[in-house]
């Protein structure tokens, strides 16, 4: 971390230690997806706020298993205090009451500077990532400019990269064929809508090399395997700029999601995990993860905090948001059994 952003955790830490009252002994359990994220978030959140509360942090790691949360409440022997969680997930557990809904006046923060979008009224908006179509800038100096161009196989010969589920891809095919934004779920809840995004991505299935995680993404475009890949932004600007690597994202069409912070019903610590999440989400924490990590902050007013040379970089740029779709994650919740099931089928044939 370069010294300018252990300037501004200072500074906030000293800000807020006349607000959080010191409460020794008091400790809470945050539990995360690891990773580089996590270690970001260690460093302008987890130590910057025992520091300011006297609230000792400790760690665990998951890989955003519910089933695990599920059986700790029903078991009524709850040891995660906040957990990391994607907002169609956190959606499920809290209609079923495995989360506590958040107060937000005693969270002492307002919902409304937040993003819109994925939205669950147990969690608290932490950040947001952007699923974009990189490529290689070698092979396309000047493109490709939109989500068509990726479906365009003879303006840009070459394997396209794709996750392989239909979350995104069903949204760029429809996209790619001339759905607006703002229709893209109504229309994919309609059996026509899914026989049109199939029979869009019918047109590039020849060309596609599937990959299971995100990280594979890197290395198909950097072995040559591939020529476009879906990829989360905040990966291809880390291989521009720690790897030298020759990566463009188009932003065009991108695809937002949230990260929220939960409390577990029956959190032992609920008291000192409200303090936790009234300090992650204010703006000067939230901006010091995006000036480490370049995904977007969810407070609105951090934007504005973030080193200006980094701000480009961010899924939620003010330049990037007018072509950019939120997931639904509601959607997803309610149709992914069956949007997988007939994924699975369409790519084994």
């Amino acid at each position: 971390m370069n010294v300018g952003a252990l300037a501004v955790i200072g500074l906030a830490v000293t800000a807020l230690a006349p607000a959080i009252p010191a409460f020794a002994g008091e400790q809470l359990t945050v539990t995360s997806f690891g990773g580089p994220a996590q270690d970001a978030n260690r460093k302008v959140i987890f130590e910057p706020f025992s520091k300011a509360s006297g609230i000792k942090v400790n760690e665990d790691v998951f890989n955003g298993e519910i089933s695990k949360i599920r059986a700790m409440v029903e078991s009524k022997s709850v040891s995660w205090d906040v957990v990391d969680l994607y907002p169609g997930l956190a959606g499920q557990l809290c209609a079923e009451g495995t989360l506590e809904p958040i107060d937000w006046k005693k969270l002492g923060l307002d919902r409304a500077n937040f993003m819109e979008g994925e939205t669950t009224d147990c969690g608290v908006p932490e950040v947001v990532t952007g699923k974009v179509i990189a490529y290689d800038k070698d092979k396309f100096p000047s493109g490709p400019k939109t989500v068509a161009d990726f479906f365009d196989t003879k303006k840009f010969p070459g394997k396209r990269g794709l996750q392989r589920r239909p979350v995104e891809n069903l949204e760029w095919a429809l996209i790619a064929d001339g759905v607006p934004l703002e229709d893209v779920y109504n229309i994919l809840g309609t059996p026509a809508g899914v026989e049109r995004a199939f029979k869009k991505l019918d047109t590039i299935k020849q060309d596609i090399v599937w990959f299971q995680t995100s990280s594979q993404a890197m290395q198909l475009l950097a072995d040559g395997q591939v020529v476009m890949a879906a990829a989360y932004s905040h990966r291809i600007v880390d291989a521009v700029k720690s790897s030298g690597k020759h990566f463009q994202i188009m932003w065009d069409t991108q695809q937002l999601s949230m990260g929220v912070w939960v409390i577990p019903t029956g959190s032992p610590h609920r008291d000192a995990a409200y303090k936790f999440l009234a300090f992650a989400g204010l703006p000067r924490p939230q901006a010091n993860f995006a000036n480490i990590m370049p995904c977007g902050p969810t407070n609105k007013e951090a934007l504005a905090l973030v080193d200006s040379a980094i701000l480009p970089d961010l899924p939620n740029a003010p330049g990037h948001m007018a072509s950019a779709l939120m997931i639904n994650a509601e959607f997803w919740a309610e149709k992914s059994d069956e949007l997988t099931q007939r994924f699975t089928v369409w790519v084994a044939k």
